[in-house]
């Protein structure tokens, strides 16, 4: 009976001892919690071995980590958010001062002909303008859960007609013309055909502002393929060309809104499709992947196995 107590009571001293012990590892954790609290960023630790406290301080690193890199990018998020509205406020206001002073010399001027290119110059700015607020406004109408497609069977040639001819007296001032070379003329695909018409009316306006020279659009299968000389000194960073706010004239004369291929490829994705970029000599590619519609899938397939 003595020996019985006596293991028991070294069980209980040895229970006491550990568990004086833990309180003193908590503590320490709720100490060194608190730290972090106040902005410190060290690494939890204890003197106890024990492998449940162990455990412990490891999830809680982790936990401190994940967190710690989660204010890192919400920081940065913002940090570029404020860069990203001042660029955007000197883009607005660009155009907004320059149609202002073209009118402003319209009304100052006696000569006929003088006035007419003022306020020619003045409506052109004030285009400007209106294509970057409506680029914009699509923006904010993408990232609204709201937004839906409305899916159809588009034929693509056609489509990138009408865009084209949009475009009529830009490509006339530049003394340009468009090449338009498709394998198949009837090709179809998938697509929102309000959206289909943006995607291809950003990347001309994208060609025409940021290229030099003319424009080549070319199909292949279900790609097309936008191709427009770029010069050697403001050539575009293919892995941040469809990035919002991007621009590759870093002084951002160019009166855009550096969104027009972030919606690019937004729209394309949400289509089903996907965008990229390649640089090949002084040239820049922009393949667009569409969707090919489910009725011409079903037609290949019978052609194939005919065959």
């Amino acid at each position: 009976m003595v020996i019985v107590l006596g293991v028991m009571g070294v069980v209980c001293v040895v229970l006491a001892i550990r568990f004086v012990r833990v309180i003193f590892a908590v503590r320490s954790l709720s100490r060194q919690i608190e730290e972090l609290g106040r902005g410190s960023h060290m690494e939890i630790g204890v003197q106890y071995r024990q492998r449940d406290i162990l455990t412990l301080c490891r999830r809680l690193n982790q936990l401190v980590e994940y967190w710690f890199q989660r204010q890192k990018r919400q920081e940065n998020a913002q940090r570029m958010m404020k860069q990203n509205i001042t660029s955007l406020a000197h883009d607005i206001r660009t155009p907004l001062t320059g149609a202002a002073g073209y009118i402003q010399l319209a009304q100052e001027c006696d000569d006929a002909v003088k006035q007419d290119r003022y306020l020619q110059t003045a409506d052109d700015r004030l285009k400007e303008l209106g294509d970057m607020l409506e680029e914009l406004f699509l923006y904010t109408k993408l990232t609204s859960e709201e937004f839906k497609l409305n899916m159809s069977e588009v034929q693509v040639l056609p489509l990138l007609g009408d865009c084209l001819i949009g475009f009529y007296r830009q490509f006339e001032e530049r003394g340009i013309e468009p090449e338009v070379e498709f394998q198949s003329e009837g090709l179809r695909v998938l697509a929102d055909e309000e959206c289909l018409g943006r995607i291809f009316c950003n990347l001309i306006q994208n060609a025409l502002l940021h290229g030099r020279g003319g424009i080549v659009i070319r199909q292949k299968g279900e790609c097309l393929i936008f191709e427009n000389l770029v010069s050697e000194t403001s050539k575009p960073d293919t892995d941040q060309i469809f990035e919002r706010f991007y621009k590759a004239d870093t002084a951002r004369r160019k009166g855009s809104s550096g969104l027009g291929l972030f919606i690019v490829k937004e729209l394309a994705e949400m289509m089903g499709g996907s965008v990229r970029a390649e640089i090949h000599g002084e040239k820049l590619w922009i393949m667009l992947f569409l969707k090919q519609s489910v009725m011409r899938a079903k037609i290949n397939e019978i052609k194939s196995a005919d065959i």
